[in-house]
């Protein structure tokens, strides 16, 4: 695996997040290309400048104009990182998503807290 898309709510706003956002940087210090994928409208340019240290590339819903969980979203959030979906792992809360980023080619992480969710990407982007 070469990237990992990130949801937003639910999964970076988690009680322990800094735990997340430490893994991020540690897998794109290692060429992990990563993007966060969020079903918002978009973010404020301070908030996006927030998140520019951990993500090679925002895409906020609203902005795009397709939502998860269709297809279209994962694949162009695949190729803002110039890989193939199956090259690429997607992390959300919500199951249906999560679905949906597999059935577009794409490993998926059911997460559920934090410390499962960094279990299952020690697996899948070994070090």
């Amino acid at each position: 695996m070469r990237g990992l898309i990130v949801d937003y709510a639910g999964v970076l706003t988690d009680p322990d997040a800094d735990e997340l956002y430490v893994e991020l940087k540690a897998l794109r210090e290692r060429g992990i290309r990563t993007a966060l994928l969020s079903n918002a409208p978009g973010a404020s340019p301070s908030a996006k400048r927030s998140l520019e240290p951990f993500f090679d590339a925002l895409v906020f819903s609203g902005e795009v104009g397709v939502a998860k969980p269709s297809r279209e979203v994962y694949l162009l959030t695949a190729g803002l990182l110039s890989l193939p979906a199956d090259q690429c792992v997607f992390v959300d809360d919500a199951a249906r998503n999560v679905h949906g980023a597999v059935a577009a080619g794409m490993a998926g992480v059911h997460h559920t807290s934090v410390p499962g969710t960094l279990t299952e990407l020690s697996a899948l982007f070994p070090a």
